[in-house]
């Protein structure tokens, strides 16, 4: 298998020519609204060619293709049973990616030429494959922003059909080696593209994708010393791309189940085909669509080994009284205000987290760390009663699109051995790599903060080991500031020389003036 290297060298060639793609053929609509049509493109051969190649696996000793197969009565549902079960879906022989291409480029007769309504009902076969069965979960409106009769593809189904045709001849040219050790390249590949798309269009895009440097930060974080994990998961998932990178850091890669909550539409969509994309079959994972703090998708018993999650920032939430019965909330006896939802997310992490050795690093802006009035009482709930903080961790400024503040990494834990009677603060706010739109947080920087999370020993000015009376002294306040001293004592000043300078500057002020005025006097002004 090629090593990580060469996957992020595959990954990045591929991603900027889809990336070029789509800047090509968007026209009418910006990047956000065309991503939805390039990406489920891209999706969708996909999918395809994993049946392809899963059928010829399947089909070898039979001495049979997959069009005989499914042209064949008794075959046919054998095979649909076998897609269903593997894959969870069926794509029937006539709706394979390279035969509809085959109809935009080598039509024998107009009657077999190419309409984006073949394309339409191609998508409408495979999703209702799933109708009646487990599989639906995953698949069901996967496609629904892929509106291929929006009038700005083209007025015409003519004009709709060139555009959406344009885009298949153009992805089905570039090379997808889906062998199964490169189904990550073509993973990574599409959410870099995410991340590119994201990027472009600002906040609006932006909101929903965590950069690759604090998502890979939290993943590692959170993952730390675990060889596998049972089940992970991200209440605020967004595109998927902070739960699929906890996999990448456990010893074995292996996760039991992956779990997800998305209130957008558009984007619960995404990380779903972004999950497929990586190889995550269908069985194993499951993202729900839903508000988090309003209605808790996971259930009471749901409890995971590993959660990360960036939520939006200082969130508007009702902050109804019926919460404080919700028994995510009900602890701490306070709800989060109303114009800072923050610390209840927080909550709601803990809540589900397993209790033998649950882990969660979570994003949050600095405001968390200090604010009095309800949060200063969650915090000192989580701190002193449930005693699950373990780690503070500032971040740099400008990390994220849309918004430039710096924000820290909270670090919990169910199980914090020896660690019960401290915090560790870090204060990693120097660490990054000045970008042109934004600073970047690079491999680097991130061995130094989960070298210093590892040993958690004091290192001056960037670590320290705070014991809880710290804490109780600082009254639960937990700004790093208090606890990592970055002061950096200035050169003394010499007077006497700031003198001599101040003379030499007013002697030479004084020669140019009597140099002009003597220049006036001869030009007899």
């Amino acid at each position: 298998m090629a090593d990580t290297n060469t996957y992020q060298a595959q990954a990045n060639e591929l991603s900027q020519k889809l990336w070029a793609i789509a800047n090509e053929l968007r026209g009418q609509m910006d990047a956000s609204e065309f991503k939805n049509y390039i990406l489920g493109v891209i999706f969708y051969r996909y999918l395809s060619e994993r049946t392809e190649m899963y059928m010829a696996e399947i089909l070898e000793n039979d001495g049979v293709t997959y069009e005989e197969a499914f042209a064949d009565d008794d075959y046919r549902p054998v095979v649909e049973d076998w897609s269903l079960s593997k894959l969870g879906y069926v794509i029937k022989p006539e709706n394979l990616f390279r035969n509809l291409i085959r109809k935009i480029t080598k039509f024998e007769n107009d009657a077999d030429k190419f309409s984006v309504e073949d394309f339409e009902k191609a998508i409408n076969d495979l999703v209702g494959s799933t109708m009646g069965h487990e599989s639906n979960k995953a698949f069901d409106g996967l496609f629904n922003d892929m509106r291929l009769q929006d009038a700005r593809l083209g007025e015409t189904v003519a004009d709709r059909t060139d555009m959406i045709g344009r885009v298949m001849v153009k992805v089905s040219d570039i090379d997808f080696d889906l062998q199964d050790s490169q189904f990550d390249v073509l993973g990574t590949a599409y959410m870099i593209l995410i991340g590119l798309f994201a990027s472009d269009a600002g906040k609006k895009g932006g909101e929903f994708f965590t950069p690759a440097g604090p998502s890979r930060l939290c993943a590692t974080l959170a993952s730390l010393g675990l060889d596998e994990a049972k089940t992970v998961g991200d209440c605020t998932c967004g595109s998927a791309s902070m739960l699929l990178e906890v996999q990448k850091h456990l010893t074995t890669h292996k996760v039991g189940h992956f779990y997800g909550q998305e209130l957008n539409a558009t984007t619960y969509n995404l990380s779903r085909m972004n999950m497929i994309m990586h190889g995550v079959d269908w069985q194993n994972f499951d993202i729900y669509k839903g508000d988090t703090l309003k209605d808790d998708k996971y259930g009471d018993e749901l409890k995971l080994t590993v959660q990360v999650c960036n939520p939006p920032y200082s969130l508007k939430w009702s902050a109804d009284k019926k919460f404080v019965d919700d028994p995510r909330y009900s602890g701490a006896g306070k709800l989060a205000p109303k114009g800072q939802a923050d610390l209840a997310f927080v909550e709601h992490m803990i809540y589900h987290m397993d209790d033998s050795d649950g882990r969660v690093a979570v994003l949050l802006p600095h405001g968390v760390l200090f604010r009095g009035g309800a949060e200063e009482v969650i915090r000192k709930y989580i701190i002193k009663d449930l005693n699950r903080l373990d780690a503070v961790i500032g971040l740099p400024a400008n990390l994220f699109h849309g918004t430039g503040i710096p924000v820290c990494v909270l670090v919990l834990k169910s199980n914090r051995n020896g660690n019960s009677g401290n915090i560790l603060f870090i204060d990693a706010s120097k660490e990054f790599k000045a970008g042109k739109n934004q600073n970047v947080l690079e491999q680097e920087h991130i061995d130094k903060i989960v070298d210093a999370y590892a040993k958690r020993e004091n290192i001056d000015k960037f670590a320290h080991v705070a014991d809880m009376s710290e804490i109780i002294e600082n009254g639960y306040n937990l700004n790093i500031p208090r606890y990592v001293d970055t002061f950096e004592e200035e050169e003394p000043v010499d007077l006497d020389a700031v003198k001599a300078q101040i003379k030499t500057l007013d002697s030479e002020t004084k020669d140019a003036i009597d140099k002009a005025e003597s220049f006036m006097r001869q030009l007899g002004l």
